[in-house]
């Protein structure tokens, strides 16, 4: 599944991220891999973002794969 999601906070030594999820009112998933592909002066606080979650009830099976 790919979600929509707001980056609230992006962490470039673990290159993990905490979101909020599109839709969901304040539901945010915190240390969300980062693809590491995406700069890390893309990872703004604020910036929309694809999620691609493998599983839905695991959100450590998550990961950012886009900015913009």
């Amino acid at each position: 599944m790919i979600w929509r999601c707001v980056l609230r906070g992006f962490d470039s030594g673990t290159y993990t991220a905490t979101v909020e999820v599109v839709g969901t009112r304040g539901a945010y998933l915190s240390d969300v891999l980062v693809n590491r592909g995406i700069a890390a002066v893309e990872l703004v606080t604020g910036r929309a973002a694809f999620l691609a979650v493998v599983d839905a009830t695991n959100p450590a099976d998550a990961m950012i794969i886009g900015v913009w």
